[in-house]
């Protein structure tokens, strides 16, 4: 097994006690990049002398005197939406946004504070303003579960994922308004925290949403993703006492309500069985299960869907911010955010006054649950060269965001992970949402699942 393909907990490890070094690590992911790009496209943009001067900084901070940081060394791909220093940022448009954007965003500057390996910027829908992964101005990446069809991989991180499986990143930064982490996690086998709103500070990412926008990580297990949060959340500084405490939290199993509502209906029939054996199982393995009324998840999705909140002020932002940008956008996302200008000003203040009454409800969901269980994605991804329909663009991205957009706009924290394959033998997730600011309790359920049902890697294969 390559070295980057390892759990992440354990690499730190062996790069605290020089048993590998952070250039080896790097070398590793450029080979790998090289390697499998022409099938996986994951990026905008790979800096493999970057990455390299990187983990010469890293292995000199590893020889010190003092404990080396917890993500030293460790290769990351950061999503075409956060700055960076020296690089371009594009937010997935024709041109390159001014250099304001191309300045480390607050996680950026987190992580390369602690020596971790920026390894280059990954692929991005259009300024993210879409759940299905397609850039007709760049590249789409290949979702790597199909060797024949190219299929989407999710948006609107959409090289993220693609990523991890290429080996080139261990962590790889997403950015989530209405699902843009956890939607392609699910279609790429992988783990994705959309964090709670207001976590972690979104501070030099290009906004689609001032209201609803988060930044993560998606990551090859619960206990990667855990690590990374527990290494960059404010709270804690420290992935070994968070493992600890989440370790406490689920150990003895979690309390999850199914929620009757409509992304559970209409949710195609083989992945609705998969995640129905899957929630079985946990049962088995010491999990309560109980039903609620998922009515407010319904009203949630249909505020999303209908309300504009994101492409009212994903509009605001390029009038204030990048004046002339509407009209170099693709028409799939152009025409999309202009039709947000049609909400009107007492309209776009209706549904955050809507949004904040949601919110505010949203706590009598957990009554009698530490999580709630839903679908991460209805469908089967399918090819990417439908997309080009409109017809089954829109189709597809709404279906797509249906059951992720709902625990956005209610602000809560969840964790999609892998749990098995539909007939299509693609990738089937789960989404565990906990109460707000609760992202602990999020990731407890994510890793008191993945020890029992096993890692993606185990219960897919590859």
């Amino acid at each position: 097994m390559h070295i980057a393909h390892r759990p992440l907990r354990e690499v730190a490890h062996a790069l605290h006690r020089r048993h590998v070094s952070a250039m080896d690590l790097a070398e590793e992911a450029i080979s790998l990049h090289q390697e499998r790009d022409e099938g996986h496209r994951a990026y905008k943009l790979f800096d493999a002398e970057g990455a390299r001067a990187a983990a010469a900084r890293a292995d000199g901070i590893l020889a010190g005197p003092s404990p080396a940081p917890p993500l030293c060394g460790i290769p990351v791909s950061v999503k075409d939406l956060y700055g960076v220093n020296g690089l371009p940022t594009f937010a997935g448009t024709v041109r390159q946004l001014p250099d304001a954007w191309s300045r480390d965003a607050w996680l950026v500057a987190r992580l390369r504070a602690q020596g971790a390996v920026i390894m280059g910027k990954t692929h991005t829908v259009e300024l993210a303003y879409g759940a299905v992964g397609t850039n007709p101005n760049w590249e789409t990446p290949r979702n790597p579960w199909d060797a024949r069809v190219h299929r989407i991989p999710g948006g609107s991180s959409a090289g993220a994922g693609v990523s991890l499986h290429e080996g080139s990143a261990m962590i790889a930064l997403g950015t989530d308004t209405g699902g843009s982490i956890r939607i392609p996690a699910s279609f790429t086998g992988v783990v994705g925290h959309r964090s709670s709103t207001g976590r972690l500070p979104t501070t030099g990412v290009v906004p689609l949403s001032h209201t609803l926008d988060t930044v993560g990580a998606l990551t090859r297990s619960a206990e990667d993703s855990a690590w990374f949060f527990g290494s960059v959340d404010p709270s804690w500084g420290d992935p070994e006492a968070l493992l600890r405490r989440l370790s406490d939290l689920g150990g003895g199993g979690m309390r999850v309500a199914v929620p009757r509502c409509g992304v559970w209906s209409d949710c195609q029939s083989d992945i609705g069985e998969v995640l129905g054996a899957a929630l079985a199982e946990l049962g088995r393995g010491g999990w309560t299960r109980s039903e609620i009324d998922g009515a407010l998840l319904d009203q949630a999705v249909e505020l999303y869907m209908t309300g504009g909140i994101a492409g009212v002020e994903c509009h605001r932002f390029l009038e204030a911010e990048l004046p002339g940008w509407l009209e170099i956008l693709h028409p799939i996302v152009g025409r999309r955010i202009a039709a947000a200008a049609a909400h009107t000003d007492d309209e776009y203040r209706a549904a955050l006054t809507r949004r904040e009454e949601m919110a505010r409800a949203a706590g009598s969901l957990f009554r009698n649950a530490d999580v709630l269980a839903l679908p991460t994605a209805m469908v089967t991804p399918p090819a990417a060269a439908e997309m080009e329909d409109m017809e089954r663009y829109l189709e597809t991205n709404g279906a797509a965001l249906r059951p992720t957009c709902g625990p956005s706009i209610l602000g809560l924290p969840a964790v999609t992970l892998p749990v098995g394959l539909d007939r299509a033998g693609m990738p089937v997730g789960l989404q565990l949402v906990a109460p707000a600011g609760q992202d602990e309790t999020a990731l407890a359920a994510a890793l008191a699942a993945e020890r029992v049902l096993g890692t993606a890697a185990e219960r897919l294969g590859s």
